[in-house]
């Protein structure tokens, strides 16, 4: 597979992952505000279950899997620039933040949340921030 259609599948992938990045912690709003076993709550269940699981986590997958690609394409696991070591830092972080909404998934569906929507809406901004931080680096490659 040519370095264009492994950039063009890791773009995708980013994609869709950022947009349920983003997406689920506001699905967490309305929840953390709606009455428990209420018919809001159980839909936001499905809506939150099936955007983790059927495009999150794997796009999250492929993200990784031609990320880790593209960079082999390019030699960058044999000089580790620095913008690229940021970047790599950055990117666990986003991981670590998908790893912590899944949780928070689960502790929706077992109606055992204790944060407020406001907290949710603070959580909200997170994926946003490290997002910023990515292209930033990918774009500008600084301290080369």
């Amino acid at each position: 597979m040519s370095y264009e259609w492994v950039k063009v599948i890791h773009l995708l992938a980013v994609i869709s992952w950022m947009a349920g990045l983003l997406y689920l912690p506001r699905l967490m709003v309305y929840h953390a505000g709606a009455d428990m076993g209420g018919e809001l709550s159980e839909t936001l269940k499905v809506m939150e279950r099936r955007l983790l699981k059927a495009i999150m986590t794997p796009a999250m997958i492929v993200s990784w899997i031609f990320g880790i690609w593209l960079g082999a394409l390019q030699g960058l696991w044999s000089e580790w620039p620095v913008w690229f070591v940021l970047k790599l830092v950055l990117v666990v972080a986003m991981s670590a933040a998908h790893l912590w909404l899944a949780g928070q998934v689960k502790l929706f569906a077992a109606d055992k949340n204790t944060k407020s929507a406001r907290a949710f809406r603070f959580i909200n901004e997170v994926p946003t921030l490290l997002m910023i931080g990515i292209i930033c680096l990918v774009v500008v490659k600084p301290f080369l």
